[in-house]
């Protein structure tokens, strides 16, 4: 992409109303613009980074058996009245009126809808375990929406549900989602670490927050610091091994970790005092295992296969795909502007064009951008006519993982610049080099 054709719209000033790096970052990189308090669009820049942390996500929600569909953003206000959540969900619910004085709902979550489609059409334990998900845009009328992404009231939201048979089987269908959460932040460049947590509205005795350390977290976290290398279950894990999986959530949840909410100093105290992490966290993800809560009061029921219908077992899995946007810029910057990891940035390479206009910058960097266009990697081209602080300055603030500075002195030499974001690290070569290096 030439940066003369797209729109990218910079700040030069840091805006008034951002409270927090990635809001202030986000709002300055023209990645999004707020359009009322707590709902933002997202420009071209910010949208990229988004598909591609959604398309992450998708890759391990599947890679863990769940099936992929689409529930609407209107909800029925019947379905939440059978639940017995529609009075009990409080303000942060947005409720509507239509035409014909039905009331509606703009979803905050999906437990009653999806359990509305599964009791429709699975009638016996056989088609069991089933986890149906979707990735689709909730509301939630925050009373104080603050810190851009962080805490908006429009969200787009993956969120799954599973249904078994009984509570075992739901177990091991809540380790499945515990795994491939700690496979997908890891993928995203994030080091996560799954925490005891409340269940809050959506309910149930079994919980946990995926949390990550950044100093710019938004509460207070307490864990052993031995979860700050523990390995990552690789990507051929099988998920059918019930005893494997259970033994690698056994690992993960063998030492203490805990929110501010659910924090027990003295069982923290006793850890030892060398091995102590206590930092400011940020969540991004939050499953649960709620039993029957839902399908006992909606009737969602198979047929046992023993005589008479039973329950079936659910759980509720949630990734915050516009958040993380957000959570990874708080867990990943420095003064100059965003880092991002390679997974999910919009772009991996950022050529900058020193001298527009002379023709043998211009010729390098027309070679390399097709070079690089040619084996498949996003490549944002500065072939803009500004001088070469402002374009530094641009392709720091935006963060990609990598820039090709292409001046005249260099050339003379018959070498470019390859600068390392994350690092820092400059390296002068020849384009060649830098067209290997970089398709690696």
């Amino acid at each position: 992409m030439r940066l003369s054709r797209y729109f990218m719209p910079i700040l030069r000033e840091p805006p008034r109303e951002a409270e927090i790096v990635s809001h202030r970052l986000m709002l300055r990189a023209g990645m999004m613009r707020q359009e009322a308090a707590g709902i933002y669009a997202f420009l071209p820049l910010g949208l990229r980074v988004l598909n591609k942390i959604c398309a992450i996500v998708r890759e391990e929600q599947n890679r863990a058996g769940a099936i992929e569909l689409l529930m609407p953003t209107m909800q029925s206000a019947e379905l939440w009245r059978e639940s017995g959540r529609y009075e009990a969900y409080g303000k942060e619910m947005l409720r509507i009126e239509d035409r014909h004085k039905r009331e509606m709902l703009f979803g905050p979550t999906n437990e009653e809808m999806i359990t509305e489609i599964f009791r429709a059409y699975v009638r016996s334990y056989k088609d069991l375990p089933l986890n149906l998900y979707h990735i689709q845009w909730k509301f939630r009328d925050e009373v104080r929406p603050r810190f851009g992404l962080m805490r908006g009231r429009e969200f787009l939201m993956k969120d799954a549900y599973s249904f078994d048979v009984d509570q075992a089987g739901a177990e091991h269908s809540y380790n499945k989602m515990f795994v491939a959460y700690l496979r997908t932040f890891a993928r995203l460049g994030l080091k996560s670490i799954p925490m005891r947590a409340e269940s809050g509205p959506i309910g149930g005795n079994l919980s946990h927050e995926f949390i990550i350390l950044a100093s710019t977290g938004e509460s207070e976290v307490f864990c052993h610091k031995d979860y700050l290398d523990l390995p990552v279950p690789p990507a051929d894990v099988n998920f059918d091994d019930k005893a494997g999986l259970q033994s690698i959530v056994d690992r993960w949840t063998a030492q203490y970790a805990a929110t501010s909410d659910m924090h027990d100093a003295a069982a923290f105290a006793g850890v030892p005092s060398a091995d102590q992490v206590s930092a400011r966290g940020i969540e991004v993800g939050h499953i649960f295992y709620f039993g029957t809560k839902y399908s006992e009061p909606m009737k969602a029921v198979v047929a046992t296969g023993e005589g008479g219908d039973k329950p079936v077992h659910m759980g509720s899995y949630g990734i915050g795909p516009s958040r993380l946007v957000a959570a990874i810029i708080e867990a990943s910057h420095d003064d100059a502007g965003i880092i991002w990891p390679e997974a999910v940035a919009p772009f991996k390479v950022a050529i900058l064009n020193l001298k527009q206009g002379d023709s043998a910058t211009n010729g390098a960097c027309e070679e390399l951008y097709r070079g690089l266009s040619a084996k498949g990697i996003d490549v944002l081209y500065d072939d803009l006519d500004k001088g070469a602080g402002a374009k530094f300055a641009t392709a720091d603030l935006i963060g990609l993982p990598y820039q090709v500075m292409v001046g005249p002195r260099g050339l003379a030499e018959g070498k470019v610049e390859v600068k390392n974001r994350a690092t820092g690290a400059k390296e002068m070569m020849t384009p060649a080099a830098a067209l290997d290096l970089l398709t690696r």
